[in-house]
């Protein structure tokens, strides 16, 4: 037997609404207020009243159970969770969730992850069709995945990667490595950085984190076949996402796109995306390699050169970036100075070193709204000093 929840009072009609929106509005109200707590059936809550799902089955899947399946399941080389995962500090291993499940889960419930919502892709401050960093993370995430399931790789490892792959970029986009580079020894990388420093309180596992700090083609192969797999899936994604943004906002158009383009691999999105990822998987397959086929990595390649040409390096693109790495250094440096004003940290000398790392720290995880709105507040910036395409 269902048993009904009493209706909650419902607030009286403003005075200016008409008497049937006044009606409906109550109805609606009175129809979500009734199921507000459920429907309880014996002791259970179900959330609908007619709820029936069920997963047929009285048997739970545990960790246990679902490793021993993969073992199974996974291609040979691929990547294997077992336990709590290979952790600096160690941890007990989750009842249901595998090692990477958890590391994929930390990174989409961290403050850094989701601060790439206010992070530049391409133009400072998106409007809202643009991507931003948090949108390209999650198509890197998409791509990767269909390229690992194909493949018969750990998808959770190869989605927290790409998850977590661009959580040390700064604000302002690429240009914020320029800025913040002159602080860090041996130049600050977004990938290392994002590794080694932005993500390390989640106690990541090993293979996810040498995954987030080697996706960069600049960098070492990474260590395990679902992180060439992502490193493939950020050139892919960005330089198709990019592109498209660009024609958007009226950059370039689809018949600017060199012919070896267009005809290896279309002028639209959804095109470009299969061409590339479907030449991957074929590649692989074929050869055993995490690789893509010859003709469809020349025309990313010539795809990636074309967005640096008419895109990332317009003159447009340059002066906002000029701006970007004169507002990200006047902030550190303010901060190296007056470290009392960084968060919990006022008992560190001004000058030092600990400052230097804790300032170019507390601005590589600003937003670029946050970041222009301190230039303003604690530098006496004047708005027309700010990159181009902020609005706040």
């Amino acid at each position: 037997m269902v048993e009904p929840v009493s209706p909650q009072p419902i607030s009286p009609s403003a005075p200016d609404r008409p008497i049937e929106a006044d009606a409906a509005a109550a109805e609606r109200a009175e129809r979500w207020a009734a199921t507000m707590r459920g429907h309880t059936v014996g002791d259970l809550l179900l959330a609908h009243e007619d709820s029936w799902a069920g997963p047929g089955t009285n048997e739970i899947i545990d960790r246990r159970r679902r490793e021993e399946l993969d073992e199974a399941r996974l291609s040979p080389l691929a990547t294997r969770a077992s336990g709590a995962g290979d952790r600096t500090i160690d941890e007990e291993p989750d009842a249901f969730r595998t090692c990477f499940e958890r590391d994929r889960d930390r990174i989409l419930h961290a403050s850094a992850f989701r601060r790439l919502a206010g992070k530049t892709q391409v133009f400072v401050f998106p409007d809202d069709h643009q991507r931003t960093r948090l949108t390209h993370a999650l198509e890197v995430a998409q791509v990767a995945k269909s390229v690992a399931t194909a493949l018969g790789l750990n998808v959770p490892l190869t989605e927290a990667i790409a998850l977590g792959h661009d959580c040390g970029h700064g604000p302002g986009g690429h240009a914020s490595e320029d800025a913040l580079s002159v602080y860090v020894p041996g130049g600050y990388d977004h990938a290392v950085w994002g590794a080694d420093v932005t993500l390390a309180p989640l106690n990541l596992c090993a293979e996810t984190i040498d995954g987030i700090r080697n996706h960069s083609w600049s960098r070492p192969a990474p260590m395990t076949p679902e992180g060439e797999v992502v490193s493939w899936a950020d050139r892919i994604a960005y330089v198709c996402h990019d592109f498209e943004d660009a024609v958007a906002a009226g950059v370039v158009s689809p018949e600017m796109l060199p012919g070896i383009v267009r005809d290896r691999c279309g002028s639209e999105r959804s095109t470009q995306l299969g061409t590339f990822i479907r030449a991957m998987i074929q590649a692989t397959a074929e050869t055993g390699r995490i690789a893509m086929t010859r003709a469809a990595a020349e025309a990313l390649a010539e795809f990636r050169r074309f967005n640096y040409e008419h895109v990332y390096l317009r003159p447009a693109s340059r002066a906002q970036a000029d701006s970007v790495i004169d507002l990200l250094r006047a902030l550190v440096e303010h901060y190296v100075d007056h470290p009392g004003l960084l968060p919990d940290h006022c008992d560190v000398d001004a000058g030092s070193e600990t400052a230097r790392h804790l300032a170019v720290a507390y601005v590589a995880g600003m937003t670029d709204r946050y970041a222009c709105r301190q230039a303003i507040d604690e530098l006496g910036w004047d708005r027309a000093r700010l990159p181009s395409g902020i609005d706040i």
